[in-house]
């Protein structure tokens, strides 16, 4: 039940910003729509202070993924990939079904098929996705003092960067609430009386698509039934925080094309469709082969200031730029 109120409150900040919008994604991807960098922007950079004052206070402690080199870089240009194509991403996905978007249903049926395929060539891709730099952040690689100048530093600049992004798309502060729930939100996860390690989505489609099919390799199994379960079950919890409000606002309706895609693709459902299978194959596998996704490895890697997060990152940001400017804006419509 915990896991199920805390699904729902991560639904409630993302869908009260309309974060979990294709339109709003893709917005992103096109340098239409800001909201997403600067919700990140701002949750990272205030969650880095909070985060690391909890654990130097001792209530909580790190959980840095490893640097896989191949696996962090391939895997983030197919997550910026699939993101950009999707228009949403692993957690996004169960808001956007709860308020009724169809497309999504078909990203989620893609991202078990990506998952699944993943976890079922899992021994052969393993070797190939090192070498592995081990948990490495800048915690661990600067002495203690100019290590909390510099996270000062680091967060407060990227509060400043969303802030400064703002005056350029003043669109409502709805966005800063979004990123202040986040941080708070990382914050509460990673207490040991709460979950004890900070939010996630995307072991939940492996999970989901092994407990349903009885494939995969065990022991890709054995490193994401714990996870899994978890995600999973936050992944409702986000599932229901879309389909409330939704409700309640009286936005509740099914719909198969949003309207960014039809500006640039056109009315056709099946084309929309076919891409957002597609989408989140590269997505869904993107994330596996990286180890994490936008919540958590980009959000909750980046507050922890880790390596592999970071580059993840930044290798995302830049497919996911790249892909929005060549798939959508070169087959815009008319």
């Amino acid at each position: 039940m915990t896991t199920l109120l805390l699904g729902f409150l991560f639904g409630t900040f993302l869908q009260y910003a309309r974060l979990n919008r294709f339109d709003t994604i893709v917005g992103m991807a096109l340098l239409r729509d800001l909201s997403v960098a600067k919700t990140m922007a701002f949750a990272i950079g205030l969650g880095m202070l909070l985060m690391q004052m909890e654990i130097q206070m001792g209530w909580a402690s790190d959980h840095v993924k490893p640097l896989i080199l191949v696996g962090v870089v391939g895997g983030g240009v197919l997550f910026g990939m699939g993101m950009a194509i999707l228009g949403y991403c692993p957690g996004t996905l169960a808001i956007s079904l709860g308020q009724g978007s169809l497309d999504a249903l078909v990203g989620i049926l893609g991202g078990l098929a990506g998952a699944l395929s993943f976890a079922v060539v899992f021994p052969l891709l393993s070797p190939l996705l090192g070498p592995d730099l081990g948990s490495i952040s800048l915690k661990g690689s600067l002495s203690a003092p100019t290590f909390w100048m510099t996270l000062v530093l680091l967060g407060g600049g990227l509060m400043g960067v969303a802030l400064a992004l703002h005056r350029v798309d003043p669109r409502g502060w709805s966005w800063l609430y979004a990123a202040v729930g986040l941080a708070l939100l990382n914050v509460v996860l990673d207490l040991p009386a709460i979950a004890g390690h900070p939010m996630g989505a995307s072991t939940a489609f492996p999970w989901l698509a092994m407990t349903l099919t009885g494939m995969g390799a065990p022991s890709y199994w054995h490193k994401i039934a714990e996870p899994g379960a978890w995600e999973f079950h936050f992944l409702i919890g986000a599932f229901l925080a879309g389909l409330v409000f939704s409700l309640i606002q009286k936005e509740f309706r099914f719909r198969a094309v949003p309207d960014l895609w039809r500006e640039y693709h056109g009315n056709s459902s099946s084309r929309r469709f076919f891409w957002a299978f597609v989408g989140g194959i590269l997505l869904l596998f993107g994330a596996r082969m990286a180890g994490g996704c936008t919540s958590g490895h980009i959000i909750s890697g980046g507050m922890q200031l880790a390596d592999s997060s970071l580059l993840f990152a930044l290798v995302v940001f830049l497919s996911f730029l790249t892909t929005g400017r060549l798939f959508h804006r070169q087959g815009r419509v008319g």
